[in-house]
């Protein structure tokens, strides 16, 4: 295509680029038009060097909520955001854009690092009922005022949403949001008295979207899940739920001795738990082995295309049978480019139930002027 084409269809960009810089000259920022977010969105995720879902970048649904600013008005478009991309379970690629941040006032900001996650409850003797992963973000939640839940293991903790006019406040997900995958096994009756769960939508939620410079520090996101997403991390790490020991002693596995292998083996029943339960639910769901083609798919593609593919090689290779896997076999460059959905240090503080420091503070780290 010539660049008379392009100009054709989208217009000439030199008008839109006097356009933009007379704006940032006026008020020190500039305000995206909805093709350009549409767009940045969707490249952003093209560009995620972490994520193994790229084949679907130009499907990105993209809601433009930059109106809003409120922590109250975030909480409920995010609960609607919720039911968007689920769908009954037919889960649908989504991202809602709040109020960026500008000279005059910062964004919104989405304590939470997903819109769903479990509460984790820290006993006096050390241990955690729930999600260890979120103990920071608990105690931050229930010293806001949020009561606790009813102490299960699954618990779904509040958002925490802070905005510009007022500090941090919590809000409850509505039930009817929180889609919920009861797993099973598809040998092993007794598997369904485990009581183990896990939620249907994946949505980041405190990662930055940064398009031409301007960040969007609330603009929580979503694809559908990968099973060893829950079944080889969330449920089975050993700094999450920990779930391997109780599971082989379930199965009646040697734990003795690491040759007997029963890691490997309590590891592949938990993950092929996932896949049945999310499939027996009407729930989206893929496969590490399909997802690896698929991924090889979207690589040959943008090659094609003249775009190189920057990625991770341990984010892209699954973490449970790497080698039986076609990106095991292949060496991938890690390349940062923009857009991109990036991590601020101050958004991991929050995930961690820290409450960001005053940027005057002496103490507090300096800000990088680039990606992180």
């Amino acid at each position: 295509m010539t660049l008379h084409h392009i100009e054709e269809r989208l217009g000439n960009p030199a008008r839109r680029i006097a356009a933009v810089r007379a704006e940032i000259a006026d008020t020190g920022t500039y305000r995206h038009t909805t093709r350009e977010l549409v767009f940045g969105a969707r490249v952003a995720w093209r560009n995620a060097n972490r994520c193994i879902g790229r084949l679907y970048w130009h499907s990105l649904s993209v809601r433009d909520r930059r109106d809003v600013r409120d922590a109250e008005e975030v909480a409920e478009a995010s609960a609607d955001h919720l039911r968007e991309a689920t769908r009954d379970g037919r889960i649908r690629a989504l991202i809602t854009v709040f109020a960026p941040d500008t000279p005059q006032r910062p964004g919104p900001r989405i304590w939470n690092e997903q819109l769903i996650r479990y509460a984790g409850y820290a006993g006096p003797d050390g241990g955690v009922t729930g999600d260890p992963r979120n103990v920071g973000l608990t105690a931050a939640a229930r010293g806001l005022g949020w009561p606790g839940g009813p102490g299960t293991p699954f618990d779904v903790l509040p958002l925490v949403i802070e905005d510009a006019g007022a500090g941090p406040r919590w809000f409850a997900l509505p039930e009817d949001a929180v889609l919920e995958v009861e797993l099973t096994h598809p040998e092993h009756p007794w598997w369904h008295a485990l009581g183990l769960r896990w939620h249907a939508v994946p949505a980041l939620a405190n990662m930055c979207l940064e398009i031409g410079g301007v960040c969007y520090p609330a603009a929580p996101f979503n694809g559908w899940y990968m099973g060893t997403e829950i079944g080889a991390r969330n449920l089975a790490d050993t700094d999450r739920y920990d779930l391997l020991p109780f599971i082989a002693e379930r199965l009646g596995l040697d734990t003795s001795t690491d040759r007997s292998l029963w890691k490997d083996r309590a590891l592949v029943e938990l993950n092929r738990s996932v896949l049945h339960s999310f499939d027996r639910a009407g729930v989206t769901v893929t496969d590490h082995h399909t997802e690896s083609r698929r991924f090889l798919t979207h690589l040959g593609r943008e090659e094609r295309k003249g775009r190189p593919v920057g990625a991770d090689w341990s984010w892209i290779v699954p973490p449970i049978s790497g080698s039986a896997t076609p990106v095991f076999h292949r060496t991938f460059e890690t390349v940062e480019r923009t857009p991109a959905y990036v991590h601020h240090p101050e958004a991991l503080d929050r995930a961690r139930g820290v409450a960001p420091r005053c940027p005057a503070d002496p103490a507090a780290p300096p800000r990088p002027s680039g990606l992180v």
